[in-house]
C-alpha cells in the first residue's frame, strides 16, 4: 500500500505533466502555421478589391478560400469616390489589394499608395493595353477597359493567376472557377456581337453622359460621336459643352441618347430636350454593376442589360442571352 506522502508526490507530478501538456498545446496552436484546409476564417487571406466589377470576378474565382472585402458598393461612381476611415483599415489589414488602375479610382489609388500597406497590390485593368484619350490637352489611358468582353477575360485570367500565387494549394480550384467564368464570357462576347450587328448601320451611334463606352463601341461595331463629359466624371460640362453636343447630334441624325446609372440624368435630359430627340428609358451601367437583385448585379448581367438597352433603342432586334 502506498503512503500518503507517495500519493501526494504522484498527484503533484500528474498535475505538473497536465499543465505542461496544456502549455505545449497552446504553443502549438499559436505558432502561426495554417491548417491545409484553412478551416478557420482567420486563416483565409484578406483580399480587398476596389471596383464592383473586380469584386464580382474575384468572388466567383476565389469563393470561400478568400476573405473578400469590396470597397465600392454597387451604384458608386469610382471617379469621384472619397475614401472613408474604414477603407484605410481594410487596406492596412489586406494580404492582397486588387484595383482597376489607369486612374479609374483616383481617391482610392492615392489611399493605397499612402496607407503604407504591406499587401501585394495589383492593377488588374492595366493588364489590358489601353486606348488613349484626350484630357486637358494630353493623352491619358482610358480606364473603362471592361467594355470589351475580351478584355474582361484578360482581367479574369490575371485574378486567377494572382490568387494562385497567394494560395498555390488551391490553384486547381481557382483554375476551374475561372474557366467556368471565361466560358460564359466567351459566349457573352459572341452574343453582343450578334445583337449589335442587327442595328441598322446608320444608327450605330452611341451618345452617353461620359466617355465610358469607347472599348464597347470599338469591339461591337458602334461609334461614339460625342459625350457630355470626358473619361472622368470629375469634369463639369459647361452650357457651351451642352450646346455643342446638341448641335453635333442634330447634324448626324442621332435619335436617342443614354443616361448612366451612376450619374445624375438631368444633364442628358436637357440634351435630349434641346435636340428634340429621345432619352432612353433604360440607363446604362458604365462604372459599376447594379445593386443586388437588379438586372445588372454581376458583370455578365450588366453587359447583357446594356446591350439590350442599346439594341432596342437604336433599332436593332435583340434576342435573349442564355445564362
Amino acid at each position: 500500500m502506498l503512503s500518503k506522502q507517495t500519493l501526494s508526490k504522484q498527484a503533484k507530478l500528474g498535475w505538473t505533466a497536465a499543465v505542461a501538456a496544456f502549455l505545449l498545446m497552446g504553443l502549438t496552436s499559436c505558432d502561426g502555421s495554417k491548417s491545409p484546409d484553412r478551416a478557420n476564417a482567420s486563416d483565409r487571406p484578406i483580399v480587398v478589391s476596389t471596383s464592383t466589377l473586380i469584386t464580382d470576378w474575384t468572388q466567383q474565382i476565389g469563393g470561400d478560400e478568400i476573405e473578400l472585402i469590396g470597397i465600392l458598393k454597387p451604384g458608386t461612381d469610382p471617379h469621384i469616390y472619397e475614401p472613408v476611415p474604414a477603407d484605410t483599415k481594410a487596406f492596412e489589414t489586406a494580404d492582397l489589394i486588387l484595383y482597376n488602375g489607369y486612374n479609374l479610382e483616383p481617391g482610392l489609388i492615392r489611399l493605397i499608395n499612402a496607407a503604407g500597406a504591406q499587401a501585394k497590390k495589383e492593377a488588374i485593368g492595366e493588364v489590358v493595353p489601353p486606348l488613349k484619350m484626350q484630357k486637358e490637352g494630353r493623352q491619358v489611358p482610358d480606364p473603362h477597359v471592361w467594355g470589351n468582353v475580351k478584355n474582361a477575360i484578360l482581367m479574369v485570367e490575371a485574378i486567377r493567376d494572382i490568387l494562385s500565387e497567394q494560395l498555390p494549394e488551391d490553384q486547381a480550384l481557382f483554375n476551374a472557377n475561372a474557366e467556368k467564368l471565361i466560358l460564359q464570357l466567351r459566349q457573352l462576347d459572341t452574343w453582343i456581337q450578334q445583337q449589335t450587328a442587327t442595328i441598322p448601320a446608320q444608327q450605330r451611334k452611341l451618345v452617353t453622359t461620359h466617355d465610358a463606352f469607347q472599348y464597347y463601341a470599338q469591339a461591337y461595331g458602334l461609334t461614339v460621336p460625342g459625350t457630355l463629359i470626358g473619361i472622368s466624371t470629375e469634369e463639369q460640362p459647361s452650357a457651351q459643352t451642352v450646346q455643342k453636343l446638341v448641335e453635333a447630334i442634330r447634324g448626324i441624325g442621332v435619335q436617342t441618347v443614354f443616361a448612366e446609372s451612376t450619374i445624375n440624368p438631368q444633364l442628358m435630359t436637357t440634351v435630349a430636350e434641346e435636340a428634340n430627340i429621345k432619352l432612353a428609358a433604360q440607363k446604362l451601367y458604365s462604372d459599376s454593376i447594379g445593386p443586388s437583385g437588379s438586372d445588372a448585379d454581376s458583370y455578365v448581367k450588366m453587359m447583357v442589360a446594356n446591350t439590350q438597352a442599346i439594341v432596342q433603342n437604336l433599332g436593332g432586334q435583340e434576342e435573349p442571352f442564355k445564362f
